[in-house]
């Protein structure tokens, strides 16, 4: 890659590996509903324009039955969820489960028809990804509750299902105007619960300054970086930075929130990245090529 794209890489990997940290700091003190509409409200207002000047806006509400899908499973519902499970669980074993997306949505293009075949690299992956689960789950089973690893199974799932939405049915419209209807999507519907659960008194400055940074850089800016990404290096490099995010929400936690170091996370941690990385190794695909996609299945995954 040119210099520029490995800045870009270097960037997009800080900056969607941040989430988990901020999210961890504003669920202290403000409800999950309102952190996320905060969060999405920020970045709609700052995509807008871009969307409106691209010309964006148009395209993507002729495709709005898909796009409320997109939004319900890339935004919507995880990141609600995320935000609930992180009151429990700390920040760097929520990026690390979080890093189980790729491989369960191969799992998921596989079974559509639209993957690749199931080698027996690709299967040592899966075996070794749910090896990772295991780990964390018994390793760690004071640390854990089912509630939050329950939420976690449904925000990895969502991650997963919603680049096969976008695959599928959204790959010819620009990706900006993609991501800010599903962004406004999100807003208009926590917009009355967000309301309802504001906190009484204005909350502190780190939990400002953390909903302010997970809307302006981990989600607006993180996504124009991302299709930047993309145009420089490609959508297959691009990809990379998936397992790159879990290590970075990590060292994060630990370095900054002195989380505990468990057995359960450091065996979860080698198990699950190296279950996704040969889990996700090229094969042999399944069905005919399709047209070139401006973003491949796993590479969404990164906008927690």
């Amino acid at each position: 890659m040119s210099r520029r794209g490995w800045l870009l890489f270097a960037a997009m990997s800080v900056i969607w590996g941040l989430p988990y940290l901020l999210i961890k700091i504003a669920v202290a003190h403000v409800s999950p509903t309102v952190l996320v509409f905060g969060r999405t409200a920020i970045a709609t207002g700052l995509l807008c324009p871009l969307a409106i000047a691209r010309g964006d806006l148009r395209a993507v509400a002729r495709a709005w039955l898909p796009m409320l899908a997109f939004s319900a499973t890339e935004v919507a519902v995880p990141w609600v969820l995320l935000s609930d499970a992180e009151v429990r669980l700390t920040s760097s074993l929520s990026g690390l489960l979080v890093a189980l997306v790729p491989l369960v949505g191969m799992v998921l293009a596989w079974v559509a028809g639209a993957g690749e075949r199931l080698g027996r690299v690709q299967m040592a992956g899966l075996l070794l990804g749910l090896l990772g689960v295991a780990a964390v789950v018994g390793l760690d089973l004071g640390h854990v509750t089912a509630g939050a690893m329950i939420e976690m199974a449904v925000v990895v799932c969502c991650y997963a299902a919603g680049p096969q939405i976008l695959v599928r049915w959204l790959r010819q419209l620009p990706g900006v105007g993609v991501v800010f209807a599903a962004l406004l999507v999100a807003t208009v519907a926590y917009a009355p619960v967000a309301v309802l659960q504001r906190p009484s008194h204005w909350p502190s400055a780190p939990v400002v300054a953390s909903i302010a940074a997970l809307g302006v850089v981990c989600t607006a800016l993180a996504f124009v970086l991302f299709f930047e990404l993309v145009s420089v290096a490609g959508p297959v490099r691009s990809t990379i930075i998936t397992y790159v995010n879990p290590a970075v929400a990590v060292v994060l936690g630990v370095a900054v929130r002195h989380e505990p170091v468990t057995w359960g996370l450091g065996v979860g941690f080698v198990l699950i990245l190296g279950g996704s990385v040969l889990a996700t190794r090229r094969g042999r695909p399944t069905g005919p090529p399709g047209p070139a996609r401006r973003l491949r299945p796993e590479s969404s995954q990164a906008a927690t």
